[in-house]
């Protein structure tokens, strides 16, 4: 049986790499980059500063200390990114059958479980930031 570290270590990598795997793309202005962000109508701005953050999330998610913010990024990246292929741009971008809908996805399934882990962390954090 795997443990609860290992899972969450796991999970954090996974969105973590899928994050910074697209970074190529989006600060390269890639074209399918640009076709999506111009679908958007965010492009550039849009591309390379949602580029920067996924950068920032990746690197607070497998921070120990700084996990749950990397955690909560990553929920707030990845639905703009699921809402984003259901409303305006598809899930077949630029005839990639689907490959980018699905790894949006499987960051918002690793988000999911994350949230079922972190579940108690993530009510102390909250609770801290409302008491300030």
């Amino acid at each position: 049986m795997i443990s609860k570290t290992t899972l969450s270590w796991l999970l954090r990598i996974l969105i973590a790499v899928i994050f910074i795997q697209t970074l190529y793309f989006k600060f390269t202005a890639h074209p399918d980059s640009v076709h999506i962000f111009s679908s958007l109508g965010l492009e550039p701005f849009g591309r390379i500063g949602l580029g920067i953050a996924e950068l920032i999330t990746s690197i607070l998610l497998l921070v120990p200390r700084t996990k749950i913010i990397g955690l909560l990024l990553s929920i707030g990246i990845i639905l703009g990114a699921v809402f984003s292929h259901f409303l305006v741009i598809g899930t077949n971008v630029e005839g990639d059958g689907g490959t980018l809908f699905c790894l949006a996805l499987v960051i918002l399934s690793a988000c999911i479980a994350l949230l079922i882990i972190y579940k108690k962390e993530i009510l102390e954090f909250f609770k801290k930031l409302i008491n300030r």
